[in-house]
């Protein structure tokens, strides 16, 4: 099973987490880009529907792939 792991951190002269070299949005507080990425954490071990998704990586590159929605990561919050 894979494991995704967000990292609180400050960015863009706020906090943002960072996945996988990839920063959120940015946030005026630490505490709130931290409940933000449970959220997501949390949404993204949630079993669902086939679904196509979309994704930047590191390099700006867009992928596009199809999601099962029954292979989910373990995740984890840091910071």
């Amino acid at each position: 099973m894979a494991k995704v792991i967000y990292e609180i951190v400050e960015h863009d002269g706020g906090w943002a987490y960072r996945v996988d070299g990839v920063y959120s949005e940015t946030f005026r507080t630490h505490d709130a880009a931290r409940a933000a990425a449970r959220r997501a954490a949390g949404e993204q071990r949630i079993s669902g529907e086939e679904a196509a998704i979309s994704w930047e990586d590191e390099r700006g590159q867009w992928h596009e792939e199809l999601d099962e929605g029954d292979d989910r990561p373990e995740t984890e919050v840091r910071g």
